[in-house]
Formats: structure tokens, sequence, C-alpha cells
């Protein structure tokens, strides 16, 4: 079994009116079942509604389903006695930063999490060190979080959770409030801890460029998976994509614009380089 795994995963919440009452039942996720393997970078995408960030929080025990079972590490998350097992194996970053920083000074932040664990103080020193050179942000150890910018301040909630050392991170929508520096920080740190410290990694996310180095990625539509495979095979899709109201990346809508007007190009490119090197020697053709 992977670090995750779901099995038919239903979750069905309550919608009420003004008084209480029960007007209606909405299935949020419908019938979900992926696999997903230690070490690996898995992408979940989706438009707004389409049930990604439900599915997220399942996988931190927020959430246990309806029908269907959800499985951390081997553990069912509807045991309540593993729910403080599985938030340590599996943690859990959100799109503010701001709702998940507590403390004064960026350090004493990121050695909550341990302490919360029971962990000695000089391991939380050792912990809070590693976590921080980790996500790059080591030099701003003796900062106020009120002091650092969006990017900045959601690397250093990446760290909070690394220091409880999870073998799964959960990033829902991370970027989400940051402008476009503050994202390629975020996900160079987020690439970093893959690759590097072997932490598995599952974002969820709206912006196609995040995904491109996933090894997988899922999109889901209306609670369910609609689509599967490699960035190049799921980018190979663009009008699938664009039925699910999903953009693809720039190059990639591009180098699709001339495959349709005539230019000998593979499906799926990712990167501008790529398409660059499709397209020298086509020029030097003189097509």
């Amino acid at each position: 079994m992977g670090i995750v795994k779901t099995d038919n995963v239903v979750y069905e919440y309550f919608r009420r009116d003004e008084e209480g009452n029960v007007e209606g039942i909405t299935t949020a996720v419908d019938h979900v079942n992926l696999e997903i393997e230690q070490g690996q970078f898995i992408a979940i995408l989706g438009h707004n509604g389409s049930g990604k960030s439900t599915l997220a929080k399942h996988i931190n025990a927020i959430l246990t389903p309806t029908e269907g079972t959800v499985w951390v590490d081997g553990m069912d998350t509807s045991r309540e006695d593993k729910v403080w097992d599985i938030r340590q194996t599996s943690g859990m970053v959100f799109q503010n930063p701001d709702n998940q920083i507590i403390g004064q000074v960026v350090e004493e932040d990121v050695g909550f999490g341990p302490e919360n664990m029971g962990i000695p103080t000089r391991q939380i020193w050792e912990r809070v060190e590693e976590s921080l050179k980790a996500v790059g942000m080591y030099a701003y150890r003796k900062y106020s979080p009120n002091k650092l910018s969006g990017g900045q301040k959601q690397r250093v909630s990446i760290a909070g959770v690394l220091a409880m050392h999870p073998k799964c991170i959960v990033l829902d929508e991370p970027t989400a409030m940051l402008d476009p520096n503050g994202r390629k920080e975020v996900i160079r740190a987020v690439r970093g801890l893959n690759q590097v410290e072997g932490v598995t990694v599952i974002l969820i996310t709206h912006y196609m460029e995040e995904i491109i180095h996933a090894d997988k990625v899922f999109v889901m539509d209306s609670g369910r998976i609609a689509m599967e495979g490699t960035p190049r095979q799921i980018f190979s899709q663009v009008e699938e994509l664009q039925k699910l109201r999903l953009d693809v990346p720039q190059v990639t809508l591009l180098a699709h614009e001339l495959q349709k007007r005539g230019v000998d190009l593979p499906n799926g490119i990712l990167t501008i380089e790529e398409l660059a090197d499709r397209l020298a020697p086509i020029a030097k053709r003189g097509v």
C-alpha cells in the first residue's frame, strides 16, 4: 500500500436554510480511488468547486469519508485513535499563511509543532534549523513574521510542518494569495523538499505552471477524477482541459495553436526551452 490510498471515497455535506433545516445534500467527493507512493510529487487540479480541497482535507483527517476509506501510511483516517499519528505523518499547509503562523518570531513558530509533540528541546532546535534551511528561510529565523512577504510567510508555514518530520505534506492551494515571485519561491521550496528530503508532496492548485515537474497529475471535476497521468499526458489534451474549465500553460497553448496551423510539434510541450528546441530545426528548414 502507498503512503496514501483511497477506496471509493464519498463525502457529502448538508445544505441548510437560515433556520438550520436541511434543504439538500451536496456530494463534494464522489467515489474517488487513488494511490500515492512514498516520495512522489503529486498534483491535484480542478476548477473551484471540483472537490480537490475537500479531498485534500481527507488526507490529514480533517474530514472523514461519508462512504469509503482513506488510508495514510496504512492508518484508517476514520479511526479516532489514529488521528494524531495521521497528522504527524501527513502535514497540511493552507492557502493563507497568516492562519497558520502563530509565533512572534520565525524560529519559535517553526518549533511550535515539535514542542507539542514532546520532542526534547535540543532536537527541537535542530529540527527548526534544518527545516528553515530546507525552505531557504534560515537567515530570517530571528524576524517577526509580520516583517515577511507573503511568499516568505508561506515558506515559514511549510518549515513549521516540515519540522514535525512528516512523510507527506499536503499543500492546499498554497500560492493562491501570492504574487508571481512569491509563487515561484514556494514551488521552488516544495520541489526541493521532494527531491532532496524525499518528502511526498501532494499539491492542490489551479496554476498549471506549478505542476509541470509533478510525477503524476489527477484532474477533478464534480467530485470525481476526470483525468490522470503525467503532466505531459495531461497537457496533451488541451481541448479536454478547456472543457473542464481549466487553463493550460501559455507555452503549451502556443505549441497547440502552432500544431493546428501545420507546424510539426509533439503534444504536451511544457516549457519555453522545449518549444525553442523543437522550433529551431524547423526554422532552419525555412518552415
